[in-house]
Protein backbone atom coordinates (compact mmCIF):
# COMPACT_ATOMS: atom_id res chain seq x y z
CA UNK A 1 0.00 0.00 0.00
CA UNK A 2 1.41 3.39 -0.70
CA UNK A 3 2.45 5.64 2.54
CA UNK A 4 2.47 9.18 1.52
CA UNK A 5 4.66 12.41 3.87
CA UNK A 6 2.25 14.92 5.13
CA UNK A 7 2.31 18.03 6.46
CA UNK A 8 -0.66 19.47 8.45
CA UNK A 9 -1.98 21.90 10.94
CA UNK A 10 -4.17 20.17 13.82
CA UNK A 11 -6.58 21.86 16.21
CA UNK A 12 -4.31 23.24 18.26
CA UNK A 13 -2.94 25.28 14.96
CA UNK A 14 0.06 24.36 15.17
CA UNK A 15 2.22 22.30 12.21
CA UNK A 16 2.95 18.87 12.46
CA UNK A 17 4.70 15.88 10.37
CA UNK A 18 4.44 12.90 9.78
CA UNK A 19 3.88 9.64 7.34
CA UNK A 20 0.41 7.83 6.76
CA UNK A 21 -0.37 4.62 4.50
CA UNK A 22 -3.65 4.91 2.26
CA UNK A 23 -4.60 3.55 -1.28
CA UNK A 24 -4.62 7.13 -2.77
CA UNK A 25 -3.77 10.86 -1.54
CA UNK A 26 -7.70 11.50 -1.44
CA UNK A 27 -7.84 8.33 0.83
CA UNK A 28 -4.68 9.41 3.20
CA UNK A 29 -6.08 13.18 3.29
CA UNK A 30 -9.55 12.05 4.77
CA UNK A 31 -7.68 9.99 7.40
CA UNK A 32 -5.82 13.27 8.44
CA UNK A 33 -9.22 15.24 8.62
CA UNK A 34 -11.16 12.17 10.12
CA UNK A 35 -8.11 12.32 13.13
CA UNK A 36 -8.77 16.07 13.47
CA UNK A 37 -5.87 17.43 10.96
CA UNK A 38 -6.08 19.87 8.02
CA UNK A 39 -3.19 18.22 5.43
CA UNK A 40 -1.83 21.62 3.64
CA UNK A 41 0.36 18.88 1.58
CA UNK A 42 0.71 15.22 0.90
CA UNK A 43 3.49 13.78 -1.24
CA UNK A 44 3.99 9.73 -1.71
CA UNK A 45 7.05 8.29 -0.80
CA UNK A 46 9.00 7.81 -3.73
CA UNK A 47 11.89 4.87 -4.46
CA UNK A 48 11.04 2.94 -2.02
CA UNK A 49 9.47 -0.60 -3.13
CA UNK A 50 6.79 -2.51 -0.50
CA UNK A 51 6.81 0.67 1.43
CA UNK A 52 9.80 0.53 2.88
CA UNK A 53 11.19 3.56 4.14
CA UNK A 54 15.04 4.66 2.85
CA UNK A 55 16.90 6.58 5.91
CA UNK A 56 20.40 7.74 6.43
CA UNK A 57 20.78 5.91 10.10
CA UNK A 58 20.31 2.20 9.34
CA UNK A 59 22.16 1.14 12.92
CA UNK A 60 19.57 1.05 15.71
CA UNK A 61 19.07 2.22 18.64
CA UNK A 62 19.06 -1.56 20.57
CA UNK A 63 18.85 0.13 23.81
CA UNK A 64 15.75 2.09 23.12
CA UNK A 65 14.17 -0.06 20.77
CA UNK A 66 14.40 -2.64 23.63
CA UNK A 67 12.81 -0.10 26.15
CA UNK A 68 10.50 0.87 23.75
CA UNK A 69 9.34 -2.79 23.28
CA UNK A 70 9.43 -3.71 27.64
CA UNK A 71 6.97 -0.81 27.80
CA UNK A 72 4.46 -1.68 25.16
CA UNK A 73 4.70 -5.07 26.79
CA UNK A 74 3.87 -3.71 30.04
CA UNK A 75 0.90 -1.84 28.56
CA UNK A 76 -1.05 -4.71 26.48
CA UNK A 77 -1.06 -7.01 29.21
CA UNK A 78 -2.07 -3.95 31.67
CA UNK A 79 -4.92 -4.59 28.70
CA UNK A 80 -4.24 -1.44 27.05
CA UNK A 81 -5.24 -1.41 23.51
CA UNK A 82 -2.46 -1.45 20.98
CA UNK A 83 -3.06 1.76 19.05
CA UNK A 84 -3.19 3.45 22.59
CA UNK A 85 -0.24 2.11 24.21
CA UNK A 86 1.72 3.54 20.71
CA UNK A 87 0.06 6.58 20.96
CA UNK A 88 1.33 6.72 24.56
CA UNK A 89 4.95 5.63 23.67
CA UNK A 90 5.20 7.89 20.91
CA UNK A 91 5.32 10.81 23.18
CA UNK A 92 7.90 9.09 25.52
CA UNK A 93 10.36 8.08 22.82
CA UNK A 94 13.30 10.61 22.41
CA UNK A 95 14.97 9.58 19.45
CA UNK A 96 13.29 11.68 16.61
CA UNK A 97 13.82 9.13 14.34
CA UNK A 98 12.57 6.02 16.52
CA UNK A 99 9.61 8.74 17.14
CA UNK A 100 8.73 8.88 13.31
CA UNK A 101 8.72 5.24 13.03
CA UNK A 102 6.58 4.79 15.95
CA UNK A 103 4.29 6.73 14.34
CA UNK A 104 4.29 5.41 11.24
CA UNK A 105 3.46 2.04 12.88
CA UNK A 106 0.63 3.47 14.79
CA UNK A 107 -1.05 5.08 12.00
CA UNK A 108 -0.78 2.10 9.69
CA UNK A 109 -2.60 -0.02 12.68
CA UNK A 110 -5.33 2.22 12.84
CA UNK A 111 -5.62 2.40 9.28
CA UNK A 112 -6.15 -1.79 9.69
CA UNK A 113 -2.68 -2.96 8.65
CA UNK A 114 -1.25 -5.86 10.91
CA UNK A 115 1.44 -4.59 13.82
CA UNK A 116 3.57 -7.11 12.60
CA UNK A 117 3.37 -6.21 8.63
CA UNK A 118 3.95 -2.52 10.07
CA UNK A 119 6.73 -3.42 11.80
CA UNK A 120 8.50 -5.07 8.52
CA UNK A 121 8.60 -1.87 6.95
CA UNK A 122 11.03 -0.97 9.19
CA UNK A 123 14.08 -3.08 9.07
CA UNK A 124 16.33 0.04 10.30
CA UNK A 125 14.82 -0.36 14.01
CA UNK A 126 12.65 -4.01 14.27
CA UNK A 127 14.79 -6.95 12.20
CA UNK A 128 13.45 -10.36 10.84
CA UNK A 129 13.60 -12.10 14.00
CA UNK A 130 11.35 -9.17 16.22
CA UNK A 131 8.98 -8.89 12.97
CA UNK A 132 8.43 -12.83 13.03
CA UNK A 133 7.86 -12.94 16.61
CA UNK A 134 5.16 -10.25 16.64
CA UNK A 135 3.54 -12.04 14.14
CA UNK A 136 3.43 -15.29 16.03
CA UNK A 137 2.15 -12.85 18.92
CA UNK A 138 -0.43 -11.76 16.85
CA UNK A 139 -1.67 -14.87 15.57
CA UNK A 140 -1.49 -16.55 19.15
CA UNK A 141 -2.73 -13.66 21.36
CA UNK A 142 0.26 -13.61 23.52
CA UNK A 143 1.84 -10.26 21.87
CA UNK A 144 2.29 -8.91 25.42
CA UNK A 145 4.59 -12.27 26.26
CA UNK A 146 6.40 -12.23 22.71
CA UNK A 147 7.45 -8.38 23.29
CA UNK A 148 8.69 -9.06 26.72
CA UNK A 149 10.95 -12.20 25.12
CA UNK A 150 12.44 -10.25 22.01
CA UNK A 151 13.14 -7.30 24.30
CA UNK A 152 14.87 -10.03 27.14
CA UNK A 153 16.81 -11.29 23.76
CA UNK A 154 17.96 -7.97 22.56
CA UNK A 155 19.07 -7.02 25.77
CA UNK A 156 21.15 -10.04 26.09
CA UNK A 157 22.65 -9.65 22.68
CA UNK A 158 23.49 -5.88 23.53
CA UNK A 159 25.28 -7.18 27.23
CA UNK A 160 27.32 -9.50 25.15
CA UNK A 161 28.19 -7.17 22.44
CA UNK A 162 28.95 -4.30 24.81
CA UNK A 163 31.14 -6.15 27.06
CA UNK A 164 33.73 -7.56 23.52
CA UNK A 165 33.57 -3.23 22.88
CA UNK A 166 34.16 -2.72 26.75
CA UNK A 167 37.05 -5.26 27.12
CA UNK A 168 38.53 -4.18 23.59
CA UNK A 169 38.68 -0.07 24.97
CA UNK A 170 42.15 -0.01 27.32
CA UNK A 171 44.16 -1.87 24.31
CA UNK A 172 42.38 0.52 21.95
CA UNK A 173 44.04 3.76 24.43
CA UNK A 174 47.46 2.00 24.19
CA UNK A 175 48.03 1.19 20.68
CA UNK A 176 46.52 4.62 19.34
CA UNK A 177 48.69 6.14 22.71
CA UNK A 178 52.02 3.85 20.57
CA UNK A 179 51.22 4.95 17.26
CA UNK A 180 50.95 9.03 18.43
CA UNK A 181 53.96 8.27 20.13
CA UNK A 182 56.34 6.95 17.15
CA UNK A 183 54.68 9.15 14.78
CA UNK A 184 55.70 12.18 16.66
CA UNK A 185 59.83 10.93 17.44
CA UNK A 186 60.32 10.33 14.40
CA UNK A 187 58.89 13.42 12.35
CA UNK A 188 59.99 16.34 15.34
CA UNK A 189 62.92 14.57 16.75
CA UNK A 190 64.47 12.41 14.37
CA UNK A 191 65.28 15.28 11.52
CA UNK A 192 66.22 17.82 14.16
CA UNK A 193 69.00 15.59 15.43
CA UNK A 194 69.95 14.58 12.31
CA UNK A 195 70.11 18.30 11.13
CA UNK A 196 72.61 19.09 14.09
CA UNK A 197 74.83 15.79 13.25
CA UNK A 198 74.81 16.72 9.50
CA UNK A 199 76.83 20.39 10.27
CA UNK A 200 79.14 18.67 12.31
CA UNK A 201 80.31 16.79 9.08
CA UNK A 202 79.70 13.60 10.70
CA UNK A 203 77.98 10.05 9.01
CA UNK A 204 74.91 9.12 10.22
CA UNK A 205 74.28 5.66 11.48
CA UNK A 206 72.04 3.13 9.62
CA UNK A 207 68.84 2.45 11.80
CA UNK A 208 68.78 6.87 11.62
CA UNK A 209 69.13 7.07 8.35
CA UNK A 210 66.05 4.40 8.42
CA UNK A 211 64.34 6.29 10.64
CA UNK A 212 64.88 9.71 8.12
CA UNK A 213 63.59 7.84 4.95
CA UNK A 214 60.48 7.13 7.31
CA UNK A 215 59.82 10.30 8.32
CA UNK A 216 60.41 12.12 4.64
CA UNK A 217 57.83 9.74 3.78
CA UNK A 218 55.35 10.53 6.48
CA UNK A 219 55.50 14.32 5.84
CA UNK A 220 55.49 14.28 2.21
CA UNK A 221 53.11 13.57 -0.43
CA UNK A 222 54.41 9.70 -0.56
CA UNK A 223 51.98 9.69 2.94
CA UNK A 224 48.60 10.65 0.14
CA UNK A 225 49.48 8.17 -2.06
CA UNK A 226 50.21 5.77 0.67
CA UNK A 227 46.72 6.29 2.05
CA UNK A 228 45.08 6.35 -1.18
CA UNK A 229 46.39 2.46 -1.55
CA UNK A 230 45.04 1.69 1.88
CA UNK A 231 41.95 3.27 1.27
CA UNK A 232 41.48 1.67 -2.52
CA UNK A 233 42.20 -1.35 -1.18
CA UNK A 234 39.79 -1.31 2.01
CA UNK A 235 37.10 -0.31 -0.95
CA UNK A 236 37.80 -3.21 -3.32
CA UNK A 237 37.95 -5.53 -0.48
CA UNK A 238 34.56 -4.89 0.86
CA UNK A 239 33.07 -4.80 -2.49
CA UNK A 240 34.67 -8.13 -2.89
CA UNK A 241 33.29 -9.52 0.79
CA UNK A 242 29.95 -8.41 -0.52
CA UNK A 243 29.75 -10.96 -3.00
CA UNK A 244 28.80 -14.32 -2.34
CA UNK A 245 32.25 -15.94 -2.87
CA UNK A 246 34.16 -13.16 -1.22
CA UNK A 247 31.85 -13.65 1.57
CA UNK A 248 32.96 -17.43 1.93
CA UNK A 249 36.59 -16.91 1.92
CA UNK A 250 36.13 -14.00 4.51
CA UNK A 251 34.70 -15.88 6.80
CA UNK A 252 36.88 -19.19 6.11
CA UNK A 253 39.94 -16.80 6.95
CA UNK A 254 38.34 -15.50 9.87
CA UNK A 255 37.60 -18.85 11.54
CA UNK A 256 40.94 -20.31 10.76
CA UNK A 257 42.97 -17.65 12.24
CA UNK A 258 44.68 -18.76 15.99
CA UNK A 259 43.32 -17.51 19.12
CA UNK A 260 40.26 -15.36 17.53
CA UNK A 261 39.03 -18.35 15.54
CA UNK A 262 37.81 -20.57 17.94
CA UNK A 263 36.73 -17.22 19.81
CA UNK A 264 34.86 -16.17 16.79
CA UNK A 265 33.17 -19.84 16.18
CA UNK A 266 31.90 -19.53 19.53
CA UNK A 267 29.82 -16.54 19.18
CA UNK A 268 28.64 -17.33 16.24
CA UNK A 269 26.90 -20.77 17.49
CA UNK A 270 25.91 -19.02 20.89
CA UNK A 271 23.90 -16.40 18.94
CA UNK A 272 22.71 -19.27 16.46
CA UNK A 273 21.75 -21.26 19.63
CA UNK A 274 20.20 -18.49 21.83
CA UNK A 275 17.83 -16.94 18.45
CA UNK A 276 16.81 -20.38 17.25
CA UNK A 277 15.65 -21.32 20.83
CA UNK A 278 14.16 -17.95 21.71
CA UNK A 279 12.01 -18.36 18.37
CA UNK A 280 11.43 -22.13 19.16
CA UNK A 281 9.96 -20.74 22.03
CA UNK A 282 7.66 -17.90 20.56
CA UNK A 283 5.86 -20.86 19.37
CA UNK A 284 7.36 -20.70 16.09
CA UNK A 285 7.87 -23.31 13.90
CA UNK A 286 11.67 -25.35 13.63
CA UNK A 287 11.54 -25.12 9.71
CA UNK A 288 9.92 -21.59 9.95
CA UNK A 289 12.64 -20.47 12.59
CA UNK A 290 15.48 -22.14 10.81
CA UNK A 291 14.49 -19.71 7.90
CA UNK A 292 14.41 -16.92 9.91
CA UNK A 293 17.86 -17.76 12.02
CA UNK A 294 19.40 -18.65 8.58
CA UNK A 295 19.37 -14.23 8.07
CA UNK A 296 20.90 -13.43 11.01
CA UNK A 297 23.87 -15.57 11.53
CA UNK A 298 25.95 -13.01 10.06
CA UNK A 299 28.77 -16.10 8.86
CA UNK A 300 28.12 -17.25 5.52
CA UNK A 301 29.38 -20.84 5.77
CA UNK A 302 27.11 -21.05 9.28
CA UNK A 303 24.13 -19.53 6.72
CA UNK A 304 24.51 -22.46 4.20
CA UNK A 305 24.52 -24.92 7.07
CA UNK A 306 20.97 -23.38 8.50
CA UNK A 307 19.55 -23.26 5.29
CA UNK A 308 21.14 -26.83 4.69
CA UNK A 309 19.63 -28.28 7.93
CA UNK A 310 16.25 -26.23 6.80
CA UNK A 311 15.92 -28.58 3.93
CA UNK A 312 16.79 -31.90 5.45
CA UNK A 313 13.84 -30.90 8.23
CA UNK A 314 11.56 -30.32 5.38
CA UNK A 315 11.99 -33.70 4.28
CA UNK A 316 11.93 -35.76 7.42
CA UNK A 317 15.68 -35.83 8.43
CA UNK A 318 17.75 -34.13 11.10
CA UNK A 319 19.29 -31.04 12.05
CA UNK A 320 22.48 -31.88 13.66
CA UNK A 321 24.21 -33.77 10.75
CA UNK A 322 24.74 -30.56 8.14
CA UNK A 323 25.58 -28.11 11.51
CA UNK A 324 28.22 -30.68 12.38
CA UNK A 325 29.54 -30.63 8.57
CA UNK A 326 29.80 -26.72 9.04
CA UNK A 327 32.73 -27.18 10.31
CA UNK A 328 31.50 -24.22 12.64
CA UNK A 329 29.86 -26.11 15.11
CA UNK A 330 32.03 -28.52 17.23
CA UNK A 331 31.12 -31.95 17.56
CA UNK A 332 30.05 -31.63 20.84
CA UNK A 333 27.35 -29.13 20.45
CA UNK A 334 26.23 -30.78 17.45
CA UNK A 335 25.39 -34.16 19.81
CA UNK A 336 23.81 -32.66 22.07
CA UNK A 337 21.56 -30.44 19.36
CA UNK A 338 20.63 -33.76 18.69
CA UNK A 339 20.14 -35.15 21.72
CA UNK A 340 17.60 -31.99 22.00
CA UNK A 341 15.87 -32.68 18.77
CA UNK A 342 15.43 -36.54 19.74
CA UNK A 343 13.81 -36.16 23.06
CA UNK A 344 12.15 -32.74 22.18
CA UNK A 345 14.06 -30.75 24.44
CA UNK A 346 15.34 -28.94 21.63
CA UNK A 347 14.74 -25.05 22.94
CA UNK A 348 15.79 -25.87 26.31
CA UNK A 349 19.12 -27.78 24.92
CA UNK A 350 19.95 -24.56 22.87
CA UNK A 351 19.28 -22.37 25.73
CA UNK A 352 21.68 -24.17 27.19
CA UNK A 353 23.96 -24.56 24.91
CA UNK A 354 23.76 -20.68 23.95
CA UNK A 355 24.55 -19.77 27.60
CA UNK A 356 27.36 -22.35 28.13
CA UNK A 357 29.35 -21.02 25.37
CA UNK A 358 28.64 -17.60 26.10
CA UNK A 359 29.75 -17.80 29.83
CA UNK A 360 32.96 -19.94 28.17
CA UNK A 361 33.94 -16.87 25.40
CA UNK A 362 33.14 -14.16 28.17
CA UNK A 363 36.44 -15.79 30.09
CA UNK A 364 38.42 -16.71 26.95
CA UNK A 365 37.62 -12.88 25.90
CA UNK A 366 39.10 -11.39 29.63
CA UNK A 367 42.21 -13.69 29.79
CA UNK A 368 42.73 -12.52 25.64
CA UNK A 369 42.38 -9.10 26.95
CA UNK A 370 44.74 -9.39 29.83
CA UNK A 371 47.39 -10.90 27.32
CA UNK A 372 47.13 -8.66 24.74
CA UNK A 373 47.70 -5.14 27.34
CA UNK A 374 51.36 -6.36 28.17
CA UNK A 375 52.04 -7.43 24.36
CA UNK A 376 50.96 -3.79 23.46
CA UNK A 377 53.12 -2.28 26.08
CA UNK A 378 56.20 -4.75 25.20
CA UNK A 379 55.89 -4.04 21.76
CA UNK A 380 55.17 0.44 22.49
CA UNK A 381 58.71 -0.05 24.53
CA UNK A 382 60.35 -1.50 21.55
CA UNK A 383 59.78 1.09 19.12
CA UNK A 384 60.30 3.92 21.64
CA UNK A 385 63.74 2.14 22.66
CA UNK A 386 64.41 2.32 18.82
CA UNK A 387 63.89 5.31 18.22
CA UNK A 388 65.69 6.74 21.40
CA UNK A 389 68.71 4.23 20.22
CA UNK A 390 68.36 5.55 16.31
CA UNK A 391 68.73 9.35 17.91
CA UNK A 392 70.98 8.58 20.88
CA UNK A 393 73.47 6.35 19.08
CA UNK A 394 75.00 9.61 16.75
CA UNK A 395 75.04 11.75 20.07
CA UNK A 396 77.38 8.70 21.67
CA UNK A 397 79.20 8.65 18.72
CA UNK A 398 80.07 12.22 18.94
CA UNK A 399 80.67 12.43 22.11
CA UNK A 400 83.20 9.81 21.55
CA UNK A 401 84.80 11.52 19.05
CA UNK A 402 83.99 8.49 16.28
CA UNK A 403 83.45 9.44 12.96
Amino acid sequence: MPRFNYTAIDQNKKTVKGTVTAESSYAARKHLRNKGLHPTNIKEVKGAAGGKRITLFKKRNVSQVAEFTKQLSTMLGAEIKLTEALSVLIQQVSDANLKSTVTDIRDRVVSGESFADALGDHSEYFDVIYVSMMRIGEVTGTLPNSLLTIANFMEKRQRVESKMVTVMIYPMILLTVCLFAVIFLTIKVIPVIAEQIQKTGQEIPGITKFLLNVSSALTSWWIFVIIGAIGLTIFVLKKFFTTEKGAYIKDKTLLSLPVFGPLLKQRIVARFASTLSTLLGSGLSVAESLKVVADVTGNSIMTKAVKKARDRILSGADIATPLKESGVIDPAVAHMVSVGEKSGELEKMLKSISDNLDSSSDIVIERLSSAIEPVIIVVMAILVGIIAYATLLPIIKFSAGQP
